[in-house]
């Protein structure tokens, strides 16, 4: 983990505005019409603080949403299956969150996203508090990020949620390093704390050679508990040709069963055009998905390790195969855009976004994405099939094309 400058105070303010349109056979257009709506706005202060061996770090967060979406959640309280769903402490130690004001259209809530002391010599790291964790080398899917992971499609990935874990990292003089995470959670339902909710990880990072110094790679050694499943992960990079192979293998032992999940890609970047260039390509397997091409909602439902994943938001995949490809151009020095294929391979069907950031100033950027699924009804990306939700037949939790715009503002 990085430390802490002496002393540091900033933080940010986004506001957000997105509109999709749904066609006629989705579920979503009986409840909202044919399109949607949605505004918000995020409030991030960041404080952190050194005093020699001794730090301390506090993130507090003010976020505001109004319109379609949040009549959407409280409708069609389909947990994992809806995205940007409201941040909550349901299964945290810690009750760091609190809802000032809540509505049918609109969400008000503050909390603290970090919240944690540390201390530190050349040789050991110690934090205890609200901190964040990212493991593993996907560059979309992170099956070795176990804590809270992004998905894939996000625009905006500067800040993942927290959790209130105890870590500690011992350095060598190589450069490898061991980590422990231990998290600690609230069972949701009982609201008491579970120790088969809990999180216990080694990590080892450390350095391989192929017989020549510049053909030195990284791997990553991963022993884990999480929630009560043992959990084995190797992690892989290193150089191939011009770009940068990486992949990541995790075996889960899960229900009396042992599940297997990997992902691989490729990255590389080059000058074409006189620009700035870079492009990744990647597979893979969610060794939980659904077997069928296009599973339904109540297939989704019976499989119970599937759905404890999508509501803990640990996966943000319902099948097993999956490719990813992206390009990005960098136009001129401060505007970058990136085009992206997301495909799911049994359906088939994929998700197309093109994402667009422009620095206004030093401290002001435009984020902006369009988005469009491709492929036909009942396929994963267009929309898998929830008629037993609707009274009539034949609906689908489908999407037309989505345009989200948002402005930062750095302090």
């Amino acid at each position: 983990m990085t430390p802490l400058p002496a002393a540091e105070l900033g933080g940010h303010l986004k506001g957000r505005i997105g509109v999709e349109q749904y066609p006629a056979h989705s579920l979503f257009r009986d409840v909202l019409g044919d399109s949607a709506r949605d505004q918000g706005a995020d409030l991030r202060l960041r404080f952190g603080e050194r005093a020699g061996r001794w730090s301390f770090e506090a993130h507090y967060q003010l976020q505001a949403r109004q319109g379609d979406g949040v009549e959407l959640q409280n409708r069609l309280p389909l947990s994992g299956l809806l995205p940007d769903s409201a941040p909550n402490d349901e299964r945290r130690l810690m009750r760091l969150t609190h809802v000032i004001s809540e509505g049918r259209r609109d969400l008000r809530l503050h909390r603290l996203d970090r919240l944690s002391i540390g201390w530190q010599n050349p040789r050991w790291v110690a934090r205890v508090g609200r901190q964040a964790i990212s493991w593993g080398n996907g560059l979309f899917y992170a099956p070795m990020d176990i804590f809270n992971p992004f998905d894939p499609a996000a625009i905006d990935k500067e800040y993942k949620s927290g959790d209130d874990l105890f870590y500690g990292q011992w350095l060598s003089d190589g450069g490898a390093d061991l980590q422990l995470v231990w998290v600690v959670r609230r069972d949701p339902l009982s609201q008491s704390v579970d120790p088969e909710q809990a999180s216990q990880a080694l990590k080892y990072h450390g350095f391989f050679s192929l017989g020549r110094d510049e053909d030195e790679g990284e791997f990553d050694l991963l022993l884990a508990r999480h929630y009560d499943d043992p959990l084995l992960g190797l992690g892989l990079l290193h150089n191939l040709g011009e770009g940068i192979w990486r992949g990541d293998f995790t075996l889960t032992r899960s229900d009396h069963r042992t599940v297997a999940s990997l992902v691989s890609s490729l990255s590389w970047s080059w000058v074409g055009w006189n620009k700035n260039m870079s492009g990744a390509l990647e597979y893979y397997y969610n060794g939980f998905g659904e077997r069928a091409g296009t599973p339904g909602l109540e297939a989704v439902v019976d499989n119970r390790e599937l759905l404890e994943r999508l509501v803990r938001g640990e996966l943000y995949a319902l099948g097993r195969h999956y490719l990813a490809a992206s390009l990005t151009l960098e136009a001129t020095p401060l505007l970058r855009l990136t085009p992206t294929l997301f495909t799911g391979l049994q359906g088939p069907s994929a998700l197309a976004q093109l994402r667009l950031e422009y620095d206004m100033t030093q401290s002001m950027r435009v984020l902006a994405a369009l988005e469009q699924p491709i492929g036909p009804r009942g396929t994963e990306f267009s929309g898998i099939e929830a008629s037993a939700l609707a009274p009539l037949p034949r609906r689908y939790l489908s999407r037309q094309s989505r345009l989200t715009l948002q402005l930062g503002w750095y302090f």
